[in-house]
């Protein structure tokens, strides 16, 4: 884990990616991974992993990535739109997710994400999203 992943560990401890057990483990420009264990809380009452926990781990891992590519006059960020298609579900082990950039725009980024179970390489799902990048008032 590097030392950028740690730090954003930390900024989401107390908030929904620390409550759902959520690990980032690298934090680059070009690439933001993070994994979660499928456990019990992150389960739909039919018994397959919960779809908000799928794109909870995926745009957790897409706004990680834009905080790290702002602008530098840029305080802040926010998802205007996410779209997933979920391929496959889990019942134990971890998925894994991996994001990356394709759009960084002064006013806008977009990020692609893919989400997969660690063990088989199964794709649980593909997402994308696009945020609205903030600035202070002039």
């Amino acid at each position: 884990m590097d030392n950028l992943a740690e730090q954003f560990n930390q900024r989401g401890a107390t908030a929904l990616p620390g409550h759902l057990g959520m690990v980032v483990t690298h934090v680059g420009k070009d690439e933001v991974r993070a994994e979660l264990e499928v456990r019990p809380h992150t389960m739909a009452p039919n018994g397959f992993l919960h779809a908000g926990s799928v794109v909870t781990l995926a745009d957790t891992c897409s706004g990680y990535g834009c905080v790290t590519n702002l602008p530098a006059q840029a305080n802040g960020f926010t998802t205007i739109e996410l779209k997933s298609n979920h391929l496959g579900t889990a019942r134990e082990g971890t998925i894994e997710c991996v994001a990356r950039p394709v759009h960084l725009g002064r006013t806008t980024q977009v990020w692609d994400a893919v989400v997969s179970h660690r063990d088989t390489g199964k794709t649980i799902a593909l997402f994308r999203c696009t945020q609205m990048v903030l600035y202070p008032p002039a």
